[in-house]
């Protein structure tokens, strides 16, 4: 292994550490099976410390890049069938192009301690409170997604806000926060009880389950999205060019 750390730059040791490790699991001996090294190794390598590099490491593993089992090490995960879309919006933004009419049937704003997966993809404390933002919303008729989503420190909510509004548009007019960079993550679910007493349907019921990640400008991470759709009320749709 090549790669190195560079301890006189401004950038933090666990971010270069996360980029080696992007580049690592890139290599096709490690897409097809192999075991990242051990972190004490790998640790020595780059000259870091073991937390250093654990911390870049449980962020890609939250990511879903890299899985760990115990006695057997990390490994790159199996990608699952993904598509992606080089254009992306908020949800209110979304139903406007569409035009459909859009009502908020719940819409809930608390203050919540980060399980150590949140903590860990915002790089902060499980002792820090979170904002967390839940909505169900959908057609005039009917609701058909419910959102929570959480937001990072840093971006200075207060609860108060006009959630009402569009989401993005809201942190920047007022917080000077801009989403430039978004990662979904999309697959298929059965409702639980919870999620199926939020869309109105049966236990079981098959559901479009996105997970967002959003990060500003400098690719600092700001808001953790989950996203559960009814299966017959929404299509997701990407379009490509080449």
């Amino acid at each position: 292994m090549k790669y190195s750390i560079d301890h006189k730059s401004p950038i933090p040791l666990h971010a270069q550490a996360e980029t080696i490790l992007r580049k690592i699991i890139e290599d096709e001996e490690y897409q097809n099976g192999k075991v990242l090294p051990n972190e004490v190794d790998l640790a020595k390598k780059l000259a870091i410390s073991r937390t250093t590099l654990r911390q870049a490491i449980n962020k890609l593993v939250f990511e879903g890049l890299l899985v760990r089992k115990k006695r057997t090490g990390t490994k790159v995960a199996q990608a699952a069938v993904s598509s992606k879309s080089n254009n992306w919006l908020s949800f209110s933004q979304e139903m406007k192009l569409r035009g459909i009419p859009i009502k908020n049937f719940e819409l809930h704003v608390t203050w919540v301690y980060p399980d150590e997966a949140l903590a860990n993809f915002f790089e902060i404390k499980t002792d820090r409170k979170i904002l967390k933002m839940e909505r169900v919303r959908g057609k005039p008729e009917e609701p058909f997604v419910y959102f929570a989503s959480y937001f990072h420190p840093r971006v200075g909510l207060t609860g108060e806000e006009d959630f009402k509004t569009p989401l993005y548009e809201m942190l920047e007019n007022e917080h000077s926060i801009v989403a430039t960079l978004s990662k979904e993550e999309i697959s298929a679910k059965a409702a639980d009880a919870f999620i199926a007493g939020k869309l109105k349907v049966a236990v079981g019921s098959p559901v479009l389950f996105r997970k967002r990640f959003v990060f500003d400008q400098g690719e600092r991470p700001i808001e953790y999205n989950l996203g559960y759709y009814k299966a017959d009320s929404f299509v997701y749709s990407v379009e490509s060019s080449r």
